[in-house]
């Protein structure tokens, strides 16, 4: 008897240390990258540091100054994709856009970090903002702060890894390569290895013998190709996607369900599971939805197609959300402006596709509202527009036998002795939903079909992508202002859109000036989606472009701005992007690839 418990107290002794033993490795792991990030941390802000000293003191020269940014930013990438995703609210301010931002309460953010550090330093130095200079570097110290007291207290999980590490090459591939945070330097290939570098060194820490080899190996390939293809006009992004981020994410995905690991499941727009950009079902259409699980989907789009198509929404009986959103048009109406209700008095914009609408965390060109649902009642109660009202609808509908039993077969709710206004809403946004269309012939190449798009097609993503620097705003593989790789805000844009083709003045609609009263917001607009441009004509909020080359002419001219417009808070570089005829065609052949099947 003695024996035998001696056995089972051995037995539980070593199960528990073998227990015990495991929890640690797979801890020590963890607490490794910990201890790598904050390691890294301190050496961006020993760059920071560095790059001060140089800042004040009157011996540094303009190229000092400019190669020590360079290596301040070189730092800051190897720990991106831990600050991007565990400190997005520090990371805002080290590396986000050089504009305002815009939170839920309306507070307002001013730009802050590397990226409004640049145009500081780049083309040339400006010696008068060197105040403006070595403050910034004294807040990015300050921030650097926030990263390691995080990363010294909050425990990270390894599904936590394998996810932000995936988001980071998302983020190169949508981001890094296009420019998007190095516009004036144009060092993304270099940045985006010592990224992909960073990452191989931290999938490595969790690998099997087995799959070491072959992902590190991937990562390995990218990075010798980033750093052999240096040159920031001619890189092949079309090459560097499909043969090696779409390898790198799939990779990394299947290296994550291997390990079995204890995942929590985000409700977001870009699917946890998704493999590559392009996959068909990279995006979930109803991560901006009221409902984020709707049931019986299928008869919330039927009984929304028939309210889409009623003339009894508008308070005249003469308009249908289909009037101005027709379906052989891209869901558009072909107008520079449609006209108000009842009126031959135009509207004050210009009617945008409802093609990948639901993709959108913010809609209407001035970004007003943040869903679908909001969108149709915004439409419906606009005395411009429709003239109706959702609860005299709703009431409506509930006398009429016909309605009232489509809305109750689409939305089962026992004791019903009314229509719901949400419910309203939720029907039409629901048939918006089903308009989201991404399978063009782009998407169709990028899902391995290398048949179907033409060589002046590819090289066209590759200028949209790189030259032209269309991505740094319109951002692949949605094509619009919606941001990669979270997904959680839509950008707009001040470029100073003219009145009209022959009069250069700016047009006099403010935009979200009207919605937000800051003055940085005078003028900017949403940036639409280029998907389905090639059917979407005219262009711009006020349509006062009529063809796609007009509109390539005019951000090859530099925009407003190259018109010689005045434009205090413009986000358009001034710069001319020398685009010859022979590439924007080959620009408009890409932007007609993105016509939805």
């Amino acid at each position: 008897m003695k024996k035998l418990i001696f056995i089972l107290a051995l037995v539980a002794v070593v199960t528990g240390y073998y227990l015990s033993s495991c929890h640690q490795k797979s801890y020590s792991v963890e607490a490794e990258i910990s201890r790598m990030l904050i390691k890294e941390v301190d050496s961006f802000k020993t760059s920071c540091q560095t790059l001060e000293v140089a800042a004040k003191s009157p011996k540094a020269t303009a190229s000092q100054l400019q190669l020590l940014f360079l290596q301040a930013r070189l730092a800051y990438k190897k720990i991106e994709w831990a600050a991007e995703y565990f400190v997005p609210v520090t990371s805002r301010l080290v590396n986000g856009p050089p504009v305002p931002e815009v939170e839920t309460s309306g507070q307002v953010i001013e730009a802050a970090g590397l990226q409004v550090i640049e145009p500081i330093l780049f083309p040339n130095y400006n010696s008068g903002a060197r105040e403006l200079l070595i403050g910034q570097l004294q807040s990015l110290q300050a921030r650097c702060e926030s990263y390691i007291s995080f990363f010294e207290n909050i425990g990270i999980f390894d599904w936590q890894v394998f996810d932000a590490v995936k988001l980071e090459v998302f983020r190169i591939e949508t981001l890094g390569i296009a420019g998007f945070d190095d516009l004036l330097s144009e060092k993304s290939m270099p940045e985006s290895a010592a990224a992909l570098s960073s990452l191989e060194n931290i999938v490595a820490l969790f690998l099997e013998p087995g799959d070491r080899s072959h992902l590190l190996q991937q990562f390995r390939a990218a990075e010798l190709y980033l750093t052999r293809n240096a040159d920031f006009n001619t890189f092949d992004r079309m090459e560097f996607i499909t043969r090696y981020c779409d390898s790198l994410t799939t990779g990394i995905t299947e290296s994550e369900a291997k390990r079995k690991m204890a995942v929590i499941k985000y409700h977001r727009l870009l699917n946890q599971d998704a493999k590559t950009l392009y996959d068909s079902n990279t995006f979930n259409v109803n991560a901006y939805a009221f409902v984020p699980n709707p049931s019986e989907i299928d008869k919330k789009i039927a009984l929304g197609k028939l309210l889409f198509y009623d003339l009894h929404l508008s308070k005249t009986g003469a308009r249908s959300c289909a009037s101005c959103h027709q379906p052989e048009k891209a869901f558009t109406d072909g107008l520079a402006k449609n006209t108000a209700l009842g009126s031959n008095r135009l509207l004050q914009r210009n009617t945008p596709t409802l093609f990948n609408a639901a993709l959108q965390p913010a809609l209407f060109y001035d970004l007003r509202v943040s869903s679908v649902e909001e969108q149709s009642r915004e439409v419906i109660q606009s005395a411009d527009e429709m003239g109706g009202s959702v609860v005299d609808l709703a009431n409506k509908m509930w006398k009429d036998l016909h309605w009232r039993q489509r809305f109750e077969t689409a939305f089962p709710v026992s004791g019903r002795t009314s229509i719901d206004t949400l419910e309203l809403m939720e029907a039409i946004a629901s048939y918006v939903r089903s308009l989201v269309a991404l399978n063009s012939r782009f998407d169709a190449y990028m899902r391995g079909n290398r048949l179907v798009l033409s060589a002046d097609e590819i090289s066209g993503f590759n200028l949209f992508m790189g030259k032209a620097k269309c991505g740094t705003c319109h951002f692949q593989p949605l094509f619009s202002g919606n941001f990669p790789p979270g997904y959680v805000r839509i950008e707009s844009e001040v470029i100073g859109i003219p009145q009209s083709l022959a009069n250069n003045g700016i047009d006099s609609d403010v935009g979200r000036y009207d919605v937000l009263q800051t003055p940085a917001f005078r003028h900017a607009f949403k940036t639409p989606t280029v998907r389905n441009a090639a059917r979407t004509a005219p262009y711009m909020h006020n349509g006062v472009f009529i063809t796609l080359e007009q509109v390539l002419d005019f951000y090859n001219r530099g925009g407003g701005q190259g018109l010689g417009l005045r434009i205090e808070n413009a986000t358009l570089p001034v710069n001319k992007l020398n685009l010859n005829e022979k590439e924007i065609r080959e620009i408009i052949a890409f932007i007609q690839s993105l016509n939805s099947n």
